[in-house]
């Protein structure tokens, strides 16, 4: 069997790096989205700055992986697949820094158990598209099944709480605060989407190259 780093990337790996980069960068940031949502007190400066910072680093890997296609006339796959991986990628990260934005902006006092529950989701589904990176340098479609089926199985969570969320919201009397939670729900949900695109894209690319 060939090796993912052989075949996947040139020239030592660079890309798979950068990617791999990213990974830990998304990473970072979910964690702080966890711990923000699991000891809230409304004062989300801190995490706020601090997933900032992280969103800052992720546009520069990923501006560096665009340079570096840009540069390359040839690499063993897709420009497009490598730039998709890395653009999607940076959407779970965006999603994640809007979420925060949108508690400063709302001026969110307290936050509730359905929130803490999509932070667990989207913190869960970065951490397997992390060991999924590993997946992809041993070329283990096997690996790498498994870990998209967890990421589906989550996202589907995600789904599953989005409604019934949404459901139990609409028989609270204050509408603005309904409309507040209800963005901030589906910005959570959106990224567990994403997070599942990245699952596929990743599939999709050891497929082509298995």
């Amino acid at each position: 069997m060939r090796s993912i780093k052989g075949f996947f990337f040139p020239q030592e790996g660079v890309f798979f790096e950068l990617l791999e980069k990213e990974s830990k960068n998304v990473s970072k940031a979910a964690v702080a989205l966890s711990n923000l949502t699991s000891n809230y007190d409304h004062k989300t400066g801190d995490y706020r700055k601090k997933i900032k910072d992280l969103e800052h680093a992720g546009d520069k890997i990923v501006w560096e992986i665009h340079q570096r296609l840009n540069s390359s006339f040839i690499t063993p796959i897709d420009h497009e697949d490598i730039a998709d991986l890395a653009n999607t990628y940076d959407d779970v990260l965006d999603g994640i820094y809007t979420f925060v934005n949108r508690l400063q902006i709302y001026d969110i006092k307290k936050i509730d158990a359905t929130l803490k529950e999509f932070a667990q989701l989207v913190l869960a589904t970065t951490k397997e598209i992390e060991k999924a990176f590993s997946s992809m340098k041993k070329l283990s479609q096997k690996e790498i099944d498994v870990r998209s089926q967890k990421v589906r199985q989550m996202e589907r969570e995600a789904d599953d709480l989005l409604d019934r969320s949404t459901a139990a919201l609409f028989k609270k009397k204050n509408f603005v605060e309904i409309l507040k939670f209800k963005e901030l729900y589906e910005i959570l949900e959106g990224t567990t989407d994403k997070c599942m695109d990245v699952a596929d894209i990743m599939r999709n690319i050891v497929l082509k190259h298995s």
